[in-house]
């Protein structure tokens, strides 16, 4: 299904007025049968669609929680190949994106990787070293399987730069709120606002605000100027700490309905 799958979520979630939620959990975080475990509950919690985290050993976008959890993985065996072994024996009614390094995806073979992917049931990647100028290393193959590749947009970034990547996107547009790598935060970049408004009027797809992202208070407010949220850092916490009816809250807090203040 692929992109296709991917639209699809978004637009129920846009007919039913609500916003998109990504959560992120990391493969392999106490092993392939927890995330399983996980991935389940996330579906019955009703979320747009599931990014995945490949463990990698030097997570250049990662904050000290997924870092961890990489570790975690790591140490449990977990790799690409079991990962997308995994993913294939269990299908998924909600999207499930990847995020991973493209050191793995080279190492693995990327005609290879996107076939496993396309077997896997993987509707989307995402890359965060992969820079747009480098693109068409991958993107003839996703092409062929109709996989999205979800672009990162930065706050810092100049307009041309940012026109460049709003257009390019597929699924969604990943907006990052902060400066720096992934993880919990108590506030945002001073023009947060202004940013997420402007990608929302300069892009074609959904417009999702993510990194630090870790309250349902952050998911109201950011949601007021785009579509949606990614967590990662807080949803990996609560899964450690079995906050469960947490996990729900967030979730739930994305389908209030919204207008702009």
């Amino acid at each position: 299904m692929g992109k296709t799958k991917i639209n699809e979520s978004f637009k129920r979630v846009k007919d039913r007025n609500e916003k998109a939620f990504v959560p992120y959990i990391m493969a392999g975080d106490g092993g392939l049968e927890v995330t399983q475990e996980r991935i389940e509950f996330l579906e019955r919690c009703g979320v747009t669609a599931i990014e995945l985290g490949i463990p990698f050993s030097d997570p250049v976008a990662d904050g000290p929680t997924i870092q961890a959890a990489g570790i975690r993985a790591l140490q449990q065996g977990t790799t690409l190949a079991a990962v997308l072994n995994h993913l294939q024996a269990h299908p998924r009614e909600v999207p499930l994106i990847l995020m991973t390094y493209f050191n793995s995806i080279f190492s693995y073979g990327i005609e290879k990787f996107v076939q496993d992917c396309d077997e896997a049931g993987v509707d989307g990647l995402i890359i965060p070293d992969l820079p747009i100028e480098e693109e068409h290393l991958i993107t003839g193959e996703l092409g062929k399987k109709d996989i999205a590749l979800i672009r990162l947009a930065a706050i810092t970034s100049p307009e041309d730069r940012i026109k460049e990547i709003a257009l390019r996107t597929e699924g969604f547009l990943y907006a990052v709120t902060v400066t720096g790598t992934t993880g919990s935060r108590t506030s945002f970049h001073d023009n947060v606002e202004t940013y997420l408004s402007h990608l929302s009027q300069s892009c074609s797809v959904p417009v999702l605000a993510g990194f630090g992202v870790s309250t349902p208070d952050h998911v109201r407010h950011l949601t007021n100027y785009c579509d949606g949220v990614v967590v990662g850092s807080k949803m990996i916490e609560l899964f450690q700490q079995r906050q469960f009816a947490e996990i729900e809250q967030l979730v739930q807090s994305a389908k209030d309905i919204h207008t702009l203040n």
